[in-house]
């Protein structure tokens, strides 16, 4: 099996955190988004992945060494193709067409599920779903009687269906998407003119491809400030049972409410953190407040009281004490 990972875009809902590094990079729970997405898909996989092939941008040679890096620590193979320009998701993937035969699993980058990952590996397709309230606002599918999948529509303004699409498909035949996508980009057909792997899904569909349904537990969206807080506070709870708090990490006079990741070399001192909170690896957090919030790697932190926030990598942020006369009947707010 291979897995494909589109990840060129900027992320500029996340801005300015994604102007210095990729959003599939930043951690949640203390593993980048894109490290704990392939260990998830390969650890539910019957299979072995031979091989994670990663769709890029100009994100660096650092980026790169640390994406081919998270491929081997599971054992597959590591392959960068670049997207110089940004026209969509289906020519994204098409950027990894050397890497289209045989079974293939493409997975969007900004995607983090809880599923027991089990499907039939001979069906021609599998797409994944989650049932959702209002499915205006995604891609969903119909199916019919035998539970194949009929129609896909992108962000319907009437009732279609409930099933929404998360971003994690499942491809017997790499090479048939593979020569999808050529067809569609060749034949230049577009939709708000850019080339889209729902396009050519239904371009197998044609040609009598049938693609089943497979269902999630829960899907965690990680491509705007709000999602990501909330994917790192419902992976810390999915994995709380596990050492959080690492071994190195120095913790004096301090309060940790579970559940909360610790990094490597961390110092939290005469502070109160969680719950919800990601400290990074050599970070310090000194007389802070802090819950629901990610704070990633080499920042510092003193006399803050924080709530819902994301701090970059080696950041500073120092706060202020405030010696307060309040007489009787007062009304003050500090916001």
């Amino acid at each position: 099996m291979k897995i494909i990972i589109p990840m060129a875009g900027r992320g500029t809902r996340l801005r300015p955190h994604t102007l210095t590094v990729p959003k599939p990079l930043i951690p949640v729970a203390g593993k980048p988004i894109i490290q704990r997405l392939v260990e998830d898909l390969s650890s539910s996989y019957h299979g072995s992945i031979e091989e994670i092939a990663y769709v890029v941008g100009d994100f660096g040679i650092e980026v790169e060494k640390e994406l081919i890096a998270i491929a081997e620590r599971l054992g597959a193979k590591g392959k960068l193709y670049h997207q110089d320009k940004a026209l969509g998701v289906g020519h994204a993937i098409a950027c990894a067409s050397d890497s289209l035969n045989g079974k293939c699993i493409v997975a969007f980058a900004d995607t983090l599920i809880k599923a027991d990952f089990k499907f039939n590996d001979l069906e021609d397709g599998v797409i994944w779903t989650q049932k959702v309230e209002d499915p205006s606002s995604f891609g969903v599918i119909k199916l019919d009687m035998e539970g194949y999948i009929i129609d896909m529509v992108e962000k319907p303004a009437t009732f279609v269906s409930d099933l929404a699409i998360v971003g994690i498909y499942y491809f017997r035949e790499g090479e048939k998407l593979r020569d999808a996508l050529h067809h569609i980009i060749t034949n230049n057909i577009r939709e708000k003119n850019e080339y889209q792997l729902t396009t050519a899904l239904a371009h197998l569909k044609n040609q009598g491809a049938r693609f089943r349904t497979g269902q999630i537990e829960e899907w965690l969206d990680c491509g705007t400030k709000e999602n990501i807080l909330h994917s790192n506070a419902r992976m810390l709870e999915i994995h709380q049972e596990q050492k959080l708090i690492a071994a190195t990490a120095l913790v004096e006079n301090s309060v940790i409410i579970p559940p909360c990741f610790i990094g490597e070399n961390a110092v939290i001192r005469n502070s109160v953190i969680g719950p919800h909170v990601s400290v990074g690896h050599h970070s310090k957090v000194e007389s802070t407040i802090i819950s629901n919030s990610i704070v990633q790697n080499h920042a510092h932190l003193k006399n803050a009281v924080l709530e819902s926030s994301l701090i970059g990598n080696a950041s500073r942020y120092e706060g202020s004490r405030y010696a307060l006369d309040l007489g009787d009947f007062s009304n003050f707010s500090k916001r």
